[in-house]
């Protein structure tokens, strides 16, 4: 089903539910994620973050309520049901979407073979075409550029370095939408830092002449939220309990908001174990 676009809008969720095995997950959340937003999603284990990210990127079908997203293939880029699309019209969506996820989910091989993957198989390039693509994108995200590194495997690459071919590959198809999966889990301060740093850069500036993507980021690091200044969405009892400028979010006297600020650190740990 397609209904009108808001210009504005790339993702809209409207009273999105979801069970499992009878246990509510998701409780109606409503939410609209605008063209360029810079997103955080937090709140506490169980809440539903990740439940809420699989229905954004069509894996999982709401019990009730939609999540539309923008088509930008068809003409006017209309918003779009995601339960209503077929197969290959999802495929199609996600060819602007790209996904770096909580451990990365590499494949055994060569770091060219996980950037050209998609660039082969969907868009049909050729190898030369596929090595200057890489070779650009791993300038973004700072890694080295030559074919002795792109013929390295990538499992002998180090947790930092991982998570940078991660983001690589996701821009290697120049999406308009990136989502992240707790990118900064179980690095080191330093490289996290690195990585928290290369989320703005990927996000674009338009100082720089870049249009902005948007991005959405599933986290408990509280750094990250200091570095870079999102907008909060936070779930609470399968609801969003708050949705405004970290600023707010974080000065908020909210009997649910500051103990959950509080132990973030705790629950950012935890969940690197």
């Amino acid at each position: 089903m397609n209904i009108e676009g808001d210009a504005t809008v790339e993702i809209r969720v409207e009273g999105l539910c979801k069970a499992f095995d009878d246990r509510p997950v998701l409780c109606g959340v409503d939410l609209d994620i605008r063209t360029g937003n810079f997103i955080a999603v937090v709140g506490g284990s169980g809440c539903g973050k990740t439940v809420l990210l699989s229905h954004l990127l069509g894996l999982l079908q709401p019990d009730s309520g939609r999540v539309l997203v923008t088509a930008p293939d068809q003409p006017g880029c209309p918003l779009v049901d995601l339960a209503g699309l077929a197969a290959n019209d999802l495929d199609d969506i996600h060819t602007h979407w790209g996904v770096v996820f909580q451990r990365n989910a590499l494949f055994s091989g060569t770091v060219l073979d996980n950037i050209g993957l998609w660039l082969e198989e969907v868009r049909h390039l050729g190898e030369a075409d596929i090595a200057g693509i890489a070779a650009e994108v791993l300038a973004a995200v700072g890694l080295p550029t030559d074919r002795g590194f792109l013929d390295g495997r990538v499992d002998s690459l180090s947790g930092g370095m991982a998570k940078r071919i991660a983001i690589a590959r996701a821009l290697a198809m120049n999406p308009r939408c990136m989502f992240f999966d707790e990118p900064t889990t179980g690095l080191d301060p330093v490289t996290a830092s690195q990585i928290q740093d290369l989320l703005l850069s990927t996000h674009g500036d338009p100082a720089r002449g870049q249009q902005l993507r948007t991005t959405v980021v599933i986290t408990h690091d509280k750094d990250l939220l200091y570095r870079l200044r999102p907008r909060i969405v936070m779930l609470h009892e399968g609801r969003v309990s708050f949705d405004g400028p970290f600023e707010a979010f974080e000065t908020s006297d909210s009997p649910i908001i500051r103990p959950y600020f509080e132990l973030m650190p705790v629950l950012h740990q935890r969940t690197a174990g």
